[in-house]
């Protein structure tokens, strides 16, 4: 059975051998186990159904939230010599009953659908008279009211399972799930007799970055500048900040486009269609913008703000650098941002969720204040196992640090909290610390304690930075939503005692990453190649990345493949797309080397490692 998964994975996806856990999820399908797969962005999630699709009998029924992912699977299958189609609101009637018909006559081995089609009479009808061999769910942690992007229609999965009397697979994927989301998908989609794999959470080409500061654009005006003519996306919390920053790119002659709930739907489909199409390098964006979002060359994914929980922030973060590339996370924090998200959270949950939603910005304000390994506090939000103090590709684990004994500050504000009886938020005790006349201060008598004032030469600013070090590191703890209240953690007691120091790191120097899996590829090249990809994908009508990914063109661009049977050995290019058009890059590549080294695609001086020592020498 891997044999042929193994011939299949090299015809069609130009790959020798399969990512981490890909062989054990397609070997358990292939025995007629359902899955539960959580596995990275970038992982290959969706070769795991693909794959088994062309070896079984019937039709995959894929279930996915986005009509953008829907779209750019298709197109995917499509160009590599796959039948694939899907169904959603954006065909026509006669669209939609011509693909019916041709799934009642077994034309497409994948059939993509929205959740909400599983609410469809008609729907319904039709799969009940067709072979479904498996029913693939993107997304899964949709399905669960703990997750992040709760969808009503997930629910409607677990009926499917006695669509007929040959009970079909349900392999069900997702990128973030914690525990109680785990559960939420094995009972709520009905698991049954099912293979479960973690791949981990662990995204190694991702860098990540926590930049506090207040002043944001100029920093996003510098970065784009030194990034420009690459993908990134900038996610704003509120749509008038989407407005600002897109108007100010704009205005700066950045190729920009925005996404928020406030635009028409022509224009945000308009929208996203330009940034996958690489007519725009960079989308401001809300959160409505990207589950699913397939382009796999964004370079960078910078937070204007903080988001409400760390769910979210992943998911987002994880839209960078989907082909393995190095990439960056960045976010920008600054304390207003709590402010902000506390408000969103008071304003849109309900009264079940709030607690929970609270919880969770605080897990997301302790991630943004610690001076730990961000990979590992976020990682070990979903999965503790992980176990790397130092993973050399964030901003904490690659700064030169000075650590700064704040014992007595921390002494200050720890006894301040314990006068004022362990009742009151941080604002209120900044202002006791600060010595403030307001009313409410003295109304409570705080005016007169001991602390009352005792670190007025401190500005607001940097008491708020010390409170949230000592809330992020475990010496202060928070109780309450809306109105969260500090009080003295255990640890936080050894410390007024005098039995336990405090130490906050400073950051004195950035280091350089150096990414060693990095290949060393001929520039130029890469973008006369880049070039033809546009051209053929614009002719197409499909995204670049569709053609080729970033990855596969740096590969072409290092390696120099000059015939068919070379351009086959280039990952990520099968046979399909090298007979559709593997000819046209290599004649660029001919081209290139015949201009630069004066050599022809038959001389035998014309090798690989030949051309990288020309080049590297000149």
């Amino acid at each position: 059975m891997l044999e042929k998964a193994l011939e299949l994975l090299k015809k069609y996806y130009g790959y020798e051998t399969f990512k981490e856990g890909q062989k054990e999820i397609i070997e358990n399908i292939l025995l007629h186990k359902d899955v539960l797969a959580i596995m990275p962005t970038g992982g290959g999630k969706s070769l795991c159904y693909q794959i088994p699709a062309l070896m079984m009998e019937g039709t995959v029924i894929v279930i996915s939230p986005l009509i953008s992912l829907m779209k750019d699977q298709v197109d995917t299958l499509q160009q590599l010599g796959i039948s694939a189609a899907y169904i959603n609101s954006t065909l026509s009637i006669n669209e939609l009953k011509c693909i019916m018909s041709e799934t009642k006559d077994n034309k497409y081995k994948l059939l993509y659908v929205a959740p909400e089609r599983l609410e469809s009479e008609n729907f319904l009808e039709l799969i009940k008279n067709i072979k479904v061999s498996m029913i693939a769910v993107d997304e899964a942690h949709c399905v669960s009211q703990w997750g992040h992007d709760f969808r009503p229609s997930y629910l409607k999965i677990k009926s499917l399972k006695g669509i007929s009397e040959e009970k079909p697979i349900v392999a069900t994927f997702t990128a973030t799930a914690t525990k109680s989301v785990k559960e939420d998908i094995i009972n709520l989609i009905g698991l049954d007799n099912y293979f479960e794999i973690i791949t981990g959470f662990d995204r190694e080409n991702l860098k990540f970055e926590v930049i506090k500061i207040n002043k944001k654009y100029p920093y996003i005006s510098k970065y784009v500048e030194e990034y420009r003519g690459k993908s990134g996306i900038i996610y704003c919390l509120t749509r008038k900040l989407t407005d600002e920053v897109y108007e100010r790119l704009i205005k700066s002659g950045y190729k920009t486009v925005k996404y928020h709930a406030g635009l028409s739907d022509a224009v945000r489909s308009k929208n996203q269609e330009d940034f996958l199409y690489d007519n725009a390098d960079i989308i401001v964006a809300t959160n409505a913008f990207g589950m699913g979002i397939d382009k796999s060359d964004i370079r960078y994914v910078i937070h204007y703000n903080m988001p409400k929980n760390i769910e979210s922030y992943y998911q987002e973060a994880g839209r960078a650098g989907r082909d393995g590339e190095p990439s960056d996370c960045i976010l920008l924090y600054s304390p207003s941002d709590i402010v902000m998200n506390n408000f969103l959270i008071e304003n849109s949950s309900d009264s079940l969720n709030k607690s929970n939603d609270y919880a969770k910005l605080r897990e997301m304000v302790n991630y943004c204040n610690t001076d730990k390994c961000l990979r590992k506090h976020i990682i070990n939000y979903f999965d503790n196992n992980y176990n790397k103090e130092n993973c050399n590709n964030c901003s904490n684990c690659l700064s030169e640090i000075q650590s700064e004994n704040i014992t007595i500050e921390s002494q200050k504000i720890l006894s301040c909290i314990y006068r004022m009886g362990e009742r009151f938020g941080m604002n209120v005790v900044i202002d006791v610390l600060k010595g403030s006349n307001n009313q409410r201060i003295r109304s409570f008598n705080f005016n007169k304690i001991s602390t009352y004032g005792i670190m007025k030469d401190f500005n607001r600013e940097g008491l708020k930075e010390i409170i949230s070090y000592l809330i992020a590191d475990g010496f202060i703890n928070i109780t309450g939503d809306k109105y969260p209240v500090l009080n003295i953690s255990k640890l936080g007691n050894a410390v007024l005692r005098g039995k336990q120091e405090v130490f906050i790191k400073k950051v004195i120097n950035k280091k350089d990453v150096i990414d060693s899996k990095s290949i060393i590829y001929e520039k130029k090249l890469f973008e006369m190649l880049r070039r033809k990809r546009k051209e053929i994908s614009e002719n197409l009508k499909v995204p670049p990345f569709v053609v080729f990914s970033d990855a596969t063109l740096k590969e072409m661009s290092s390696k120099y493949p000059l015939n068919k049977e070379e351009i086959l050995n280039i990952s990520g290019v099968g046979e399909i797309k090298a007979e559709r058009y593997g000819d046209k890059f290599i004649e660029i590549i001919k081209d290139y080397i015949e201009k630069n080294t004066g050599c022809t695609g038959d001389s035998p001086q014309c090798t690989p490692n030949a051309l990288n020592k020309d080049w590297r020498e000149r």
